[in-house]
């Protein structure tokens, strides 16, 4: 089985030669990110964003501020995962490698606040709830969005250096689930309400230098379950995952290790994206079959050169979850997600 290093105390992310210090994940973001460290030749390569996704299993949004180094983008998305409807709308400033670098650190207090052309995106984080705004375009449509998102106190997510074979690469990431949510968005003449009961938000806050071409999976998911948040991440795939998998099982608050975990097929051979997908740990603490009812595609990959394909499907989990003490979660009918993405960048 893969080994899982936890770091419990604070530690640099990058030596003086751009790679990980000390791969292996934690509960909470005990990294301190030095990106001074990253080397000269690597400076448009560097990636940093933070992304939200929303959704109450009907209605999802997906706002991300990135920089890339070659571009910073406030972007905007919102789709009908019933019908289908969608609409998406970004601002972007070209070759932003010296500015509009973003927090070092997602687990605690920052705050950050972009406008350009028409656009303003807002994320106000504290302690224990965090503040999402959008005001911009999406497809010719007026859209304001205006949400928080509570945190439990104490409130453990998993965060994960990851070296790559190739030098100087590296990818920090932190995964917060459980982030029960309420607010509204307006999209032209159309008002959607999230209320806490039903709308959970998940962050994925990233930095990192990556090769150029990387394949990854992403399953993720957030509920109440007899009264109390239980979420997973499921990531895999992607650089060198012999210290420590992206892969972790939340229940009120606290942080669930488990061992790697892997599909029984691979959706992609014969396109059977709309079959049920099956997860398996390796410890076998998690065992979990998703049917789904939609695949939101994207294929930003022009002539499979430079981009990103995405698969990300969206459907009904059923299965059980082990916890550290050997609980045994039942799990039914828990609206969740999993995608596939080639990238190329």
């Amino acid at each position: 089985m893969n080994k899982q290093t936890e770091i419990k105390e604070s530690t640099v992310l990058l030596m003086p030669d751009g790679n990980v210090a000390k791969p292996g994940y934690c509960k909470h973001n005990l990294f301190r990110y030095n990106p001074e460290m990253i080397k000269r030749e690597n400076t448009m390569r560097l990636k940093e964003w933070d992304y939200y996704q929303i959704s109450d299993g009907n209605i999802m949004i997906q706002l991300n501020f990135f920089n890339i180094s070659l571009a910073t983008c406030a972007t905007f998305g919102l789709v009908n995962l019933k019908t289908g409807k969608k609409i998406s709308g970004m601002a972007t400033e070209l070759f932003t490698p010296h500015k509009n670098r973003l927090s070092k650190n997602g687990d605690v207090p920052n705050y950050t606040e972009y406008k350009r052309c028409g656009t303003k995106i807002i994320y106000d984080v504290r302690e224990t709830e965090r503040r999402l705004y959008f005001e911009g375009t999406a497809s010719g449509k007026k859209v304001k969005l205006d949400v928080t998102c509570y945190k439990l106190p104490e409130h453990e997510s998993i965060t994960i250096a990851t070296p790559f074979k190739e030098q100087g690469c590296f990818f920090l990431t932190q995964k917060l689930n459980c982030l029960a949510t309420e607010g509204t968005v307006v999209a032209g003449n159309e008002k959607y309400t999230f209320t806490k009961d039903k709308t959970f938000t998940v962050l994925d806050w990233g930095r990192g230098v990556w090769p150029h071409t990387n394949t990854w999976y992403w399953g993720n998911g957030s509920t109440y379950l007899d009264g109390k948040l239980f979420g997973f991440e499921l990531t895999w795939g992607f650089g060198d995952e012999s210290n420590a998998t992206e892969t972790a099982i939340f229940y009120d608050g606290k942080c669930h290790k488990i061992g790697a975990v892997h599909l029984e097929k691979d959706p992609e051979e014969g396109g059977r994206w709309m079959d049920e997908w099956h997860f398996i740990s390796e410890d076998g603490r998690l065992d979990m079959t998703m049917k789904p009812y939609y695949d939101h595609y994207t294929n930003l990959l022009p002539l499979n050169l430079f981009g990103m394909k995405t698969h990300q499907v969206h459907g009904l989990w059923s299965g059980k979850a082990v916890l550290d003490d050997g609980t045994e979660l039942h799990i039914k009918d828990m609206y969740a997600f999993c995608e596939k993405v080639h990238n190329k960048f």
